[in-house]
């Protein structure tokens, strides 16, 4: 826009002007005595204390000898009162003349309070710390337009404070899930995020080529192979925070880049990791969010222990298609009425867990973990000790989102072997996102692997339904967008 435009030039003459009068527009550093927040919090008790701040400076309102301007840091936000009669009128003429919004002041002054109450502090001295270039839109507009917020995130965070606050709370609630974690005696640990056999997950890879050693490498789909080897090695309680990537589609649910918390403890069982998983949410949500009642998409969703469980095959019977007695033509002809189909041949098990998840996971609104799934779902779990065909799998459901996936970890080498092979069988056969044949797993499983419980919990979908949004990119502070034009 040309008024953006001129704004620009008058704000680059600017520059100039203060180069030109030896006042650097972006100093080094300024002596900063006390947070916004320190003052605001203590408010009343500062009355007259001397302090220097920092931070943006969101408005600015002139009214003849007076200067009123809000600046913000953090979240938080004190005023700004420029007296002429304090700061003298060759200061107070610069003021007006080179401080404008958007730029990143130090105030130096007494805290007080104006005719009106307001929190302020009068100032003594100021400086320019950041001379902005852009001039700010209007706050009260903030940022509406959906592809300016996720491409120019900053401005966002500058603009919506609920966005700001959205990510301080996304940040608090990674701190306590280390907090709970560690308390409990887990340890986290860091493990390759470039892998020469991917695993872990049904998914897609991102592939890359290290030059190094003239080999193709993948972006981790999953940290679950490595940190099953810290159990083989010896630890008990093990934990990882970690980006990984996926190249699937991009929607409301789904983003290539995204954040999981995966955890495995020795000598535990699904039964245990549906405990913890569950203690861990209930936790993250009273001690980040105040409340175990959230609002996602539309829904009241209850998150007060405990959550409900169900089988799939008892979900899929109220559905029509019992497990025990549909016959194979007739589920064929189920997903080919739903458009479903399963790359590398059909499979039973396959065609039964497809069939669950297109009939109820958006109905399952309050947290729900469902259990016992067909064989054929996973590779990397433990046969069902009582049902034969099905394995010690859960998946946790809220909001109509899948939240979590756990098992009774698979510890048979010769099991796991077996089922690595089937599933290199179903990638010959088309399906892309079968497991990878992982040997050097596979012999680490042959020293020994205590019996376990894992659980990975996908932090971002987590976040969605704690926060109420109903789209991933809107809790993934860059979220990946095609390029423009």
């Amino acid at each position: 826009m040309e008024e953006d435009r001129i704004d620009y030039e008058r704000r680059l003459e600017m520059l100039r002007e203060l180069r030109e009068m030896g006042v650097d527009p972006y100093p080094h550093k300024y002596p900063v005595s006390h947070t916004i927040k320190e003052v605001v919090e203590r408010g009343d008790e500062m009355m007259g204390e001397e302090v220097a701040v920092a931070g943006r400076l969101q408005s600015l309102r002139i009214h003849g000898g007076l200067t009123f301007g809000d600046i913000k840091e953090d979240g938080y936000r004190v005023q700004g009162f420029f007296k002429k009669d304090v700061l003298g009128p060759e200061k107070y003429i610069f003021l007006k003349k080179f401080v404008g919004r958007g730029d990143f002041i130090w105030v130096k002054g007494e805290v007080t309070r104006t005719k009106k109450g307001e929190l302020s502090v009068l100032a003594k001295e100021f400086a320019i710390l950041s001379k902005a270039l852009y001039g700010l839109p209007h706050e009260w507009f903030g940022v509406e337009n959906v592809e300016v917020r996720y491409r120019k995130r900053y401005l966002d965070l500058m603009l919506n404070p609920e966005v700001f606050e959205l990510f301080r709370k996304r940040a608090l609630a990674l701190r306590e899930i280390r907090r709970f974690l560690c308390d409990r005696g887990f340890l986290e640990m860091e493990t390759p995020v470039l892998q020469p056999v991917y695993g872990g997950a049904n998914a897609k890879p991102f592939k890359t080529h290290v030059n190094a050693i003239g080999r193709d490498y993948y972006l981790r789909i999953s940290p679950e192979l490595y940190l099953k080897r810290l159990l083989v090695g010896g630890y008990t309680k093990v934990f990882e925070l970690s980006k990984n990537f996926r190249n699937e589609d991009i929607d409301t649910r789904h983003n290539p880049e995204f954040t999981m918390l995966e955890i495995y403890q020795a000598y535990a069982d699904y039964e245990d990791m549906m405990r913890l998983t569950e203690e861990l949410i209930v936790h993250v949500a009273r001690e980040v969010y105040g409340t175990t009642e959230v609002t996602f998409r539309g829904e009241v969703v209850d998150l007060t222990p405990p959550f409900r469980r169900i089988r799939m095959w008892d979900a899929l019977r109220e559905v029509g298609a019992n497990p025990e007695s549909v016959s194979d033509e007739e589920l064929q002809r189920m997903l080919e009425e739903r458009g479903i189909e399963l790359p590398g041949g059909y499979s039973r098990g396959l065609a039964l867990a497809k069939l669950f998840e297109d009939e109820w996971e958006e109905k399952l609104i309050q947290p729900t973990f469902v259990m016992d799934y067909p064989q054929e779902t996973t590779p990397l779990c433990k046969p069902h000790r009582s049902e034969p065909g099905l394995v010690e799998r859960f998946e946790l459901y809220i909001g109509g989102l899948e939240v979590a996936n756990g098992y009774s970890e698979l510890n048979d080498p010769l099991l796991q072997e077996a089922l690595f092979r089937e599933q290199a069988a179903r990638r010959k056969m088309g399906d892309v996102e079968a497991h990878q044949y992982d040997a050097d797993f596979v012999e680490a499983l042959r020293w020994g692997m205590p019996p376990a419980g894992g659980v990975g919990i996908g932090i971002d979908r987590l976040i969605m339904v704690l926060s109420g949004k109903d789209s991933i990119k809107e809790v993934i502070l860059y979220p990946m967008l095609a390029p423009r034009g």
